[in-house]
């Protein structure tokens, strides 16, 4: 039994556009040899958090507090929330740049809190900003704690060192439980280097898909530094698996390649409806 019922029709018309995509364009020849579930619980690296192989993202064209998730309403993202959850996704993927707190808050109040991972993003630099940051994302979100606190959208090669401050004010964060793990999502080879080479960070959140769309550098580039990581034992969580939009049409090939890695513990990709997200739930099990 489905928890919500909210698709208008300019929503389900964004949904059947998706269930109608064709799969053109050149197949990515990804050999799985095992099945996989969007609902499949995944460990995350050594942080010892377990949860759902897919998160649901609250951020497609996520900035100024705005994305296409939110834009559904407060109502609307959460219902998108606790469909994908009765489903089996287990992890909400958010950040203040998406302006999605408060929808995943809502989400919060009809699951039990112990069994959905939250993620969120924090584009301080500063380690007071960061203290505030930590203080009103609890607050925008209603819960005690975050599971995951990732470092927004990093480029420097040297952000290890310019942002220690930071760092130190999310381990401290991490000893207290309010935090479950720190991590960062990295926009550029150089600062993808240096995430995968600090001892700091546990869970990296990385642009990858197999045309390069939106990446730091090639595919290949990218994933011998994503299997340093992952040899390392950081969490590895792909995002951008689609291209932010250029293989919509051939999202079939994204997923297959993205499963064929061996190095993402889970992805995030986000939905606009609840046609989408079942969409993509039935195509990852056929992948």
């Amino acid at each position: 039994m489905k928890r919500r019922e909210f698709i208008g029709t300019a929503v389900y018309g964004a949904g059947a556009a998706w269930l109608s995509m064709k799969t053109t364009g050149h197949v990515f020849a990804a050999e799985l040899t095992q099945k996989f579930s969007a609902s499949d619980t995944v460990t995350l690296g050594s942080t010892g958090i377990r949860t759902s192989r897919l998160a649901m993202g609250t951020g497609t064209v996520g900035s100024g507090h705005h994305s296409h998730q939110t834009s559904l309403g407060i109502k609307g993202l959460s219902d998108l929330l606790l469909n994908g959850y009765d489903h089996g996704l287990r992890f909400f993927d958010s950040a203040d740049s998406y302006g999605s707190h408060p929808h995943v808050a809502e989400a919060l109040k009809h699951v039990k809190r112990d069994q959905v991972t939250v993620l969120s993003k924090s584009w301080a630099r500063d380690p007071n900003e960061m203290r505030a940051d930590l203080d009103r994302f609890r607050k925008e979100l209603g819960t005690d704690y975050i599971d995951i606190l990732l470092m927004h959208c990093l480029t420097e090669g040297d952000w290890t060192e310019r942002y220690k401050g930071v760092m130190d004010v999310l381990s401290e964060a991490r000893q207290k439980g309010i935090i479950r793990a720190p991590g960062c999502s990295c926009h550029s080879i150089e600062a993808l280097r240096a995430a995968a080479a600090s001892p700091w960070v546990e869970v990296d959140l990385a642009l990858i898909n197999p045309i390069g769309s939106h990446m730091d550098a090639d595919p290949a580039t990218v994933v011998s530094v994503l299997k340093q990581m992952k040899a390392s034992g950081k969490a590895v969580i792909g995002m951008k698996i689609l291209g932010q939009g250029d293989m919509r049409n051939r999202p079939d090939e994204a997923i297959r390649y993205a499963l064929s890695l061996g190095v993402l513990d889970a992805f995030t990709i986000g939905a606009e409806s609840r046609a989408e997200q079942e969409d993509l739930i039935r195509r990852i099990a056929a992948a």
